[in-house]
């Protein structure tokens, strides 16, 4: 009778526990290079269309217009990220989007507003309109999903009335500009330049605070090598769209965001309350912060967003439409989800989630110019979606 002898007895390896901590360094090394491998990604769907359409995709012309069109998910997804990130879902902001744009439209076409009467009202009412959904969800109790499920009926709805159905056009020149609009070449060259300052702030700035609080220091030549990569990206970007016409007017507001919303998130109280309130609700609330208040505010920002690219989205095509907005929510819940929100709740990052926009906005513009039946589009967008929900999974749990 032969005698059995384990893996570890005979100075073997456990197949099993090799296989686990291959599983965890391939879970350390996603979490760690999530956005390189993301830009990767957008590089390399970028390569695809371009070959498909013989450069066509990655002309200036063409890039203008598809970042033209990521701005609008990107700012809904601005607000999304936090959303998600505090464990809520807001299923409205579609409906709210081609609400709040068709209200800028009846203002300045229907009513004769000038513009800087049109904007501040669109905004504020974007503000009410995301505080009264959080009010429903957070200090009535209902489900954010049912909140935001029955606003995405009910707003589309008010949009169809106060429009009858019909397309409101043509909006005032200057409204269109915040649309079609491009910041002159030199505004666009200076504005490189004092981003990249402002970069160099940021990396000098946080390794003096690592040294303060004796945290490790990057090495000094890691860091320089991610400036100069910055650098390039930023020349080549800012270049690029030179060549066509300008820094479009909606990306510049939506890098305005992404530092706003940035510094919001890793620079603030209210910031940390966010990722605390999504980690843990009822420790969070135990240790003294109104959990209620930042989930209120957190839905008043959503709001704002929705404004925002409502007003962008009626400028760019010049007219508000009773159809604008229609799944602009799930193109920002893909776009958070592929830039690793987690669905969970308390965990993401604003410019994960614009690169998801990115992503998300590619693939439209890429099928759209291979003429793809919007079907395929649907089914696309619809796998990624899941794909990147179940990264998030396998992440976080070790499942394969």
């Amino acid at each position: 009778m032969t005698s059995q002898t384990s893996p570890q007895a005979a100075g073997g390896v456990d197949p099993s526990r090799s296989t686990l901590k291959a599983t965890q360094r391939l879970r350390q090394l996603f979490a760690r290079y999530k956005i390189l491998a993301l830009l990767i990604a957008v590089a390399a769907i970028w390569l695809f269309f371009s070959m498909l359409t013989d450069g066509a995709f990655t002309s200036a012309r063409n890039l203008s217009n598809l970042l033209r069109q990521m701005s609008i998910t990107g700012m809904l997804a601005c607000g999304m990220v936090f959303v998600i990130i505090a464990g809520e879902i807001d299923l409205s902001v579609g409906s709210l989007l081609g609400l709040l744009g068709g209200v800028a439209a009846i203002l300045d076409q229907g009513l004769g507003w000038p513009i800087v009467a049109t904007v501040p009202v669109v905004l504020l009412l974007g503000v009410a309109m995301g505080l009264f959904n959080g009010w429903w969800s957070t200090y009535r109790g209902v489900p954010s999903f049912i909140v935001g499920l029955g606003g995405m009926l009910a707003y589309r709805g008010i949009l169809l009335g106060l429009t009858h159905g019909s397309t409101i056009a043509p909006v005032s020149d200057s409204f269109v500009l915040i649309g079609q609009g491009y910041l002159p070449r030199r505004v666009g060259d200076l504005m490189a330049v004092l981003i990249f300052c402002l970069l160099i702030f940021v990396v000098i700035r946080q390794r003096r605070e690592h040294r303060r609080y004796e945290l490790d220091v990057a090495p000094l030549w890691q860091d320089v090598a991610k400036l100069i990569a910055a650098g390039a990206v930023i020349v080549a970007f800012v270049a690029t769209l030179n060549s066509y016409g300008g820094i479009p007017v909606p990306v510049l507001l939506v890098l305005a965001l992404l530092g706003i919303f940035s510094w919001i998130a890793s620079q603030t109280v209210f910031g940390r309350r966010i990722y605390s309130v999504g980690s843990n609700l009822e420790a969070t609330r135990l240790s003294g912060i109104n959990t209620d208040r930042v989930k209120l505010a957190i839905f008043g920002l959503m709001g704002l967003m929705c404004a925002f690219a409502g007003i962008v989205n009626t400028a760019r095509l010049a007219a508000g439409s009773p159809s604008a907005g229609t799944m602009g929510e799930l193109d920002a819940i893909a776009a958070c989800f592929i830039g690793g929100t987690s669905m969970r709740g308390g965990a993401g990052t604003v410019y994960g989630a614009l690169v998801g926009a990115l992503v998300m906005a590619s693939l439209d513009n890429g099928m759209s110019m291979l003429d793809v039946d919007a079907y395929w589009q649907m089914i696309v967008k619809g796998g990624i979606l899941v794909l990147a929900v179940w990264v998030d999974v396998i992440s976080r749990s070790g499942r394969r």
